[in-house]
């Protein structure tokens, strides 16, 4: 591969900010630095980002899917062109997120996830959501296929994943979860509280260390009952997911959770679905009809039912809603997941890294995006 070199941008390295500076890479990064310490190479391609802000590729660990493609169809085909996709909105690092189906439909998933995986760098991992969640609070997730976690059946799913398995959702409420979460941390899997009837009480005796969708499909918080939400706003031991649509979450809430949390402790996702990418109409989520209407994903009952949303305008949003400076959007949107699912090659502009990449404008929207030293305009994938 050829030594590429972008220069004149400021670069946003997820640990600091510098100023009229670049970055040489192949595959990975080879070296970051100030231009005044820039000495061309031979044979190396130079790209001027003068006016551009070059940050780390997203990783989005919460993604059904979209562009007309699921994680639960169970087809390598349409998985690596909805991979290939998710590069259209600057997602370098990605989890193909399953929901609550029967076993058959979860374990042909996983099967087809893992393998995919062996070849396709850019999936960092597979996100669990269901079954083993509460019908209280099931959301979009079929409640005639939601049960208690079963340990045996996780284990064999794990398996079946080829350990790819990273981030699973689950409700702590059961009788079985307490030994589930023992065994989630000894396969190295993050429990992650969500869909759940939960109280704060019990709660605290939990080892979940994230939360799936932060307010949203949970025991709600009150004056009297933290709920869900005000657990996890508490504990900073939890990283929280937030779909930052305005939709899903008001954004003042979303200010809030930033506030309470910090930039460090969230997570931003997007929660999409097939229809994202897609004409407005009927889709389709786990077997059940889905209608896209003002960049809104609804079952036929009203339910939300994921998002169309992507990634850049959640980081844009993200921004907006709370008035955070850019590099705090940055550990939102990489750095954090990176740190938390040990992705060390991930989240960051730094020697060994790999050469993930977003250039933005001055408007913040892509310019273009590079995933292992490869370039990747929106035209392209």
């Amino acid at each position: 591969m050829i030594t590429k070199t972008i220069i004149n941008a400021t670069i946003y390295t997820g640990k600091q900010v510098l100023e009229n500076a670049y970055v040489r890479f192949d595959k990975t990064v080879r070296e970051v630095g100030s231009m005044q310490d820039f000495i061309a190479l031979d044979k190396e391609e130079v790209v001027d980002a003068e006016g551009k802000k070059l940050i780390p590729g997203f990783i989005d660990v919460h993604s059904h899917g979209g562009y007309g493609f699921d994680a639960m169809d169970a087809d390598a085909d349409h998985l690596k062109k909805q991979v290939r996709n998710m590069l259209r909105e600057g997602i370098t690092t990605y989890f193909p997120t399953t929901m609550t189906q029967s076993h058959e439909n979860i374990e042909n998933a996983l099967r087809v996830i893992g393998e995919v995986a062996e070849e396709e760098p850019v999936i960092g991992g597979i996100h669990l959501e269901g079954p083993f969640v509460s019908p209280v609070f099931k959301g979009a997730q079929p409640e005639e296929f939601i049960q208690a976690p079963d340990l045996e059946l996780f284990k064999k799913w794990f398996d079946i994943s080829k350990g790819q398995i990273k981030l699973v959702t689950y409700a702590p409420e059961h009788e079985t979860s307490a030994a589930f979460e023992n065994l989630c941390l000894e396969l190295g899997v993050v429990p992650s509280v969500g869909h759940s009837n939960d109280v704060r009480e019990h709660l605290k005796t939990s080892k979940a260390s994230h939360a799936t969708h932060l307010y949203n499909a949970c025991h709600r918080m009150t004056h009297r009952e933290p709920g869900v939400p005000g657990h996890v706003l508490l504990e900073d031991g939890i990283n929280a997911e937030l779909i930052v649509d305005g939709i899903h979450v008001h954004p003042d809430m979303c200010k809030l959770a930033y506030q309470m949390k910090g930039p460090e402790h969230i997570s931003i996702i997007t929660d999409s679905m097939r229809a994202k990418g897609m004409p407005e109409g009927k889709s389709e989520l786990g077997g059940q009809t889905v209608i896209v209407k003002d960049k809104q994903a609804r079952l036929e009952d009203g339910t939300l039912a994921g998002s169309v949303l992507t990634y850049d305008d959640a980081f844009r949003n993200m921004i907006k809603f709370t008035n955070c400076p850019i590099e705090h959007a940055v550990l939102m949107s990489s750095v954090n997941q990176a740190t938390e699912f040990h992705l060390t090659t991930k989240g960051g502009i730094a020697a060994g890294k790999d050469a993930d990449f977003n250039l933005l404008d001055e408007d913040l929207n892509i310019v273009s995006t590079y995933s292992f030293g490869q370039l990747f305009n929106r035209e392209d994938v």
